[in-house]
């Protein structure tokens, strides 16, 4: 029994669905980190022919960048945040309004995943008794621990790495040489890229190669349009 008992509490231990919402902000925060820093270093490269602009450049968008990255991550959950919160409070008074069709919404909730007319209002009902609230959050809202939004974490998460990708284009310009610069950062930007879709894809569980392909694609097709704009407006990269 006391096995079964450990089991159950290390089920979750092989699954990454857990994982998702800091992931997801830490997965988008490095690969911002990586084009912005890449791409405004490349452009200031392109434009001067001293290493202190490049480097000056680099670091003020890495900076801003992160900051303003966990600061939009903290604005755009936590007004996510305030959604939940709301219908939360809206469900709340309908259970005390109308508590009766509340249960059969419930009831027909469990209908529709499978259950017999029966047993969904047998479930609803105990599941009410147990916690009417915490039932419609779940099964009617769709707002479940792993979910809910989290503002600070998300922030966090997606500031500290688009710090950590914003360095690695930031090392290329302090340390590389400047006649080569444009082409070692876009290679290495590629580089990181790689590596980041790796990690990503190994932290979350998922395809590696899937991983790998979708961000270098479109970490590409990024660079190759940034680059595209510098020569629409005579700026040779």
């Amino acid at each position: 029994m006391e096995e079964q008992s450990e089991t159950l509490d290390t089920y979750l231990d092989n699954h990454y669905i857990h994982r998702s919402n800091w992931l997801r902000a830490a997965v988008l925060g490095a690969n911002d980190g990586i084009l912005s820093t890449a791409s405004i270093a490349i452009g200031v490269t392109a434009a001067s022919a001293t290493r202190e602009p490049i480097i000056l450049a680099t670091l003020a968008g890495l900076v801003a960048g992160a900051l303003s990255m966990a600061a939009g991550e903290y604005v755009s959950v936590s007004s996510q945040t305030d959604v939940e919160k709301a219908d939360i409070e809206r469900e709340k008074q309908e259970l005390k309004d109308m508590p009766e069709i509340e249960l059969q919404r419930l009831a027909e909730i469990y209908e529709k995943r499978g259950l017999k007319k029966e047993t969904a209002l047998t479930v609803a009902k105990e599941l009410t008794k147990h916690d009417a609230l915490g039932a419609h959050v779940r099964d009617e809202l769709g707002i479940n621990e792993i979910s809910q939004a989290k503002p600070m974490q998300a922030a966090f998460a997606s500031g500290a790495a688009f710090t950590v990708g914003g360095l690695l284009p930031f090392l290329v310009t302090l340390f590389l040489p400047l006649n080569s610069m444009e082409y070692s950062l876009y290679g290495f930007a590629l580089f990181f890229l790689i590596v980041l879709g790796a990690l990503a894809a190994k932290t979350g569980g998922s395809s590696i190669i899937k991983a790998i392909i979708r961000i270098t694609f479109w970490g590409t097709v990024a660079m190759g349009l940034t680059a595209l704009v510098g020569h629409l407006f005579g700026v040779n990269l």
